[in-house]
């Protein structure tokens, strides 16, 4: 087993890959996989365990807790920065402004009247005038 093999399997090892998937992605017996890894304290992936997202470090998960994704804070904003098509909005609202009757999405606020703070002060303090914005 070469050195190059030896780093592969531990990179591969780090990202959740099981001893038959290296062992045909190197070519190498899945047994000679699975020595090497235990010999190196890559054996048995704990059920428990989970790689980070972003590094691939592995995280122990607490029983009877939310599972974590990242190792890290730094590590989490990292990922989400570079994933933010990955971002689940689903409190955007579609409302029309009380004031001047255009069209506006608000997220996060399920209550809105007005498209901006001009149209809000218009149609507090000057009743019937529309905002030029």
């Amino acid at each position: 087993m070469t050195n190059q093999q030896k780093e592969q399997i531990r990179t591969m090892r780090l990202q959740g890959v099981g001893y038959i998937k290296i062992g045909k992605a190197l070519d190498i017996s899945d047994n000679t996989v699975r020595s090497f890894c235990r010999r190196n304290g890559l054996g048995d992936k704990s059920k428990n365990a989970v790689a980070c997202k972003q590094c691939g470090k592995l995280i122990k998960n607490i029983a009877k807790q939310k599972p974590k994704k990242f190792c890290s804070d730094s590590c989490r904003n990292t990922w989400w920065n570079e994933h933010r098509d990955c971002v689940n909005r689903k409190a955007n609202y579609e409302y029309t402004c009380a004031c001047c009757g255009r069209h506006f999405t608000a997220y996060g606020n399920n209550h809105r009247k007005y498209c901006s703070h001009a149209c809000y002060i218009t149609d507090r303090f000057r009743k019937g005038h529309t905002s030029d914005e």
